[in-house]
């Protein structure tokens, strides 16, 4: 079956710096711990990809359509396919004491975000810190081997695929997907997630995108603890101090 814009596929890839055919990212986790980027907190998976909506470099996306399920590839992506070329005016001069306000103190190699920028300490000097905004793969030529695993097809696991894809899971939360209409139940751990206004924002123009629908809905629920909960927890809680004081 031909891969299409507006295809939502799974994606098996690994990613490697060209000059010295370094491994940066990939969905393996037993080669992302032989390369020495295992990560904890990253799904290691097959990754969900929303076909044409610009969340892949072009050059990959590019070869995603060009692919075949199941088949292996294998693309070399330059600077203008990729991470684009460095620009020598996104490299600034910042005064160390912006950093001490904010009770940091910076150190060649340290990750920091300001303005809504990321960008990366590159040295300290004089009360002076250079700081690089470009993006770390700017100026690299980049190869990616990727398979893809599967076209989805099933509308509910479309969505959790989208979900995945731009809030990291889509454990605890529910769809209802009509012909005009998505309407998504949140799981309890969005609620109190800082992360989640942005990625709800992502979703929607993906689910959007997706369904060819206008509107989408989120639906939050609180319930309320009864009495009886309220009187069970209060036992609970006089047995646990009764057997304290034994």
């Amino acid at each position: 079956m031909a891969i299409k814009n507006g295809d939502v596929v799974c994606i098996e890839y690994e990613a490697y710096l060209v000059d010295d055919n370094t491994l940066f990212d990939t969905s393996n986790e037993e080669k992302a711990k032989e390369a020495g980027i295992y990560n904890e907190q990253y799904k290691y998976a097959p990754m969900p990809v929303l076909v044409g909506s610009g969340g892949l470099f072009k050059g990959l996306e590019d070869a995603i359509i060009d692919s075949e399920v199941g088949e292996e590839r294998e693309v070399i992506l330059p600077p203008e396919l990729a991470g684009g070329e460095r620009d020598p005016k996104l490299i600034e001069l910042l005064p160390i004491r912006e950093f001490r306000k904010k009770d940091v103190e910076p150190y060649p190699g340290l990750e920091v975000t300001i303005g809504n920028r990321k960008g990366t300490v590159t040295s300290v000097h004089a009360g002076r810190v250079r700081v690089d905004f470009n993006s770390p793969l700017a100026g690299k030529t980049l190869k990616y081997k990727f398979t893809v695993t599967e076209i989805i097809e099933d509308p509910l696991e479309k969505a959790k695929a989208l979900l995945d894809l731009n809030y990291g899971t889509s454990d605890g939360f529910d769809f209802e997907i009509r012909d005009d209409s998505v309407d998504v139940k949140l799981s309890e751990v969005c609620k109190f997630d800082q992360n989640w206004p942005m990625a709800r924002f992502r979703l929607v123009s993906a689910l959007r995108e997706t369904f060819g629908v206008d509107t989408v809905r989120f639906i939050e629920e609180w319930t309320k603890i009864s009495n009886e909960d309220d009187s069970k927890e209060s036992e609970v809680v006089e047995e646990a101090s009764d057997n304290s004081d034994e």
